[in-house]
């Protein structure tokens, strides 16, 4: 079954159950993204509703560790920060390939 057929019955589920209504925004159309892609989109939304993806998490771990390892001056402590960001942006490359891919199969 392609993805868009699971999604349009997952709609049209929300629908009949009364999930759609009265929802903030109903009526109006969707603020411009910046990208205008489905990802920014989809990113957007999911902020307004208070979820943040772990693709952004990952993203603001890095940028984290990044500071602590540029801080860090000790050869030591520098390495074990050397290998926490490598893991966080290891693990956002992963994030970041799946969405990829799960967006080519749409």
């Amino acid at each position: 079954m392609k993805w868009r057929t699971l999604i349009e019955n997952q709609i049209h589920k929300a629908q009949a159950g009364g999930q759609l209504e009265n929802l903030k925004g109903e009526g109006k159309p969707l603020p411009q993204r910046d990208a205008g892609n489905i990802v920014s989109a989809g990113f957007g939304i999911m902020a307004e509703a208070g979820v943040l993806p772990n693709e952004i998490v990952l993203k603001k771990a890095v940028e984290e560790q990044r500071k602590v390892f540029q801080e860090t001056t000790d050869l030591t402590a520098r390495k074990k920060e050397m290998c926490k960001l490598a893991d966080l942006q290891m693990r956002l490359s992963i994030e970041q390939e799946a969405r990829q891919k799960f967006y080519k199969t749409m």
